[in-house]
């Protein structure tokens, strides 16, 4: 049972790396590969607004997370919104070069070292059948799915909401009827933005924080989205989790090594035998 556990916390950083592959492949139809350096960066700012500037964590919190939807625009207009020729393999491409410089910038401004992150709840150990999970590691798992059903809700019940499931069913229709698309793909970069960054707070007092954590989160969050189907929220969800907890089963048994590399046989395990993912269908279920 430890390894289901362990599994669910990782499983449910992958679940928000996850939404945010969906939302912005939702959008433009394309694999954002700089989700990852989201994570890194809620890390890096969280890391330098307590420990540099002494901000307290209730101020700090609300601050990244205010300048994440800043970067998530600044990211749609800078690196998208220039391309000349917006097809999938300019814009594919453009997102693994903005990945690149990123993390370049990272390792300039904050070096190579790792950073250390103090815990924001007082450390304990609960029990649970079969295993335990420390404060911070429930912490990690109640705010991913808080923060997953929160933006379920936004999806579905605000008027912007449902501009951005109008713009996924049908982008011509959605700006016939008035609808900004180009707008509506700005914010899907900000609130894929936001959800890098609030993982990347959440985990940065167990993880610590390197300018390379971007990578693999990224991977990982990119299988997970496959497995359970890419385009689909809750198939993202439940992919997330379920690559957390089988990863977790499987570095119970193997050497420690070969734990990264079980997302990417994830992913080719899916793509040649269901590559619609676990709970997708042909065509990608809409948010």
């Amino acid at each position: 049972m430890q390894f289901i556990y362990s599994g669910i916390t990782s499983g449910s950083i992958f679940a928000l790396v996850a939404l945010g592959f969906n939302i912005i492949y939702n959008t433009t139809g394309i694999i954002n590969f700089a989700q990852g350096e989201f994570v890194m960066i809620g890390g890096m700012l969280i890391y330098t607004l307590l420990s540099i500037y002494g901000i307290p964590l209730f101020m700090a919190v609300p601050v990244a997370l205010l300048l994440a939807l800043i970067i998530g625009i600044l990211f749609d207009k800078i690196f998208i919104k220039l391309v000349k020729v917006p097809n999938e393999i300019n814009l594919i491409t453009v997102t693994i070069a903005a990945a690149t410089i990123i993390r370049g910038l990272a390792m300039v401004i904050w070096g190579r070292n790792t950073l250390n992150v103090s815990g924001y709840i007082p450390y304990s150990v609960i029990s649970f059948p079969g295993g335990s999970l420390t404060s911070n590691s429930l912490l990690v798992i109640a705010v991913s799915l808080l923060t997953a059903f929160s933006l379920s809700l936004f999806f579905k019940k605000s008027s912007l909401g449902k501009a951005f499931r109008a713009c996924y069913n049908d982008k011509m229709a959605a700006s016939i009827c008035g609808v900004d698309v180009g707008h509506i793909r700005m914010l899907a970069f900000g609130i894929a933005a936001f959800l890098g960054v609030v993982a990347g707070i959440v985990t940065a007092p167990i993880t610590y924080v390197t300018y390379t954590d971007g990578v693999m989160v990224g991977l990982k969050g990119f299988a997970a989205a496959i497995l359970g189907g890419l385009g689909n929220f809750w198939g993202g969800v439940a992919g997330g989790l379920l690559l957390g907890i089988f990863e977790g089963f499987f570095a119970s048994i193997l050497p420690s090594g070969y734990k990264d590399a079980f997302a990417f046989l994830i992913i080719l395990f899916v793509l040649f035998l269901r590559p619609m993912g676990l709970f997708g269908k042909k065509k990608a279920e809409r948010l």
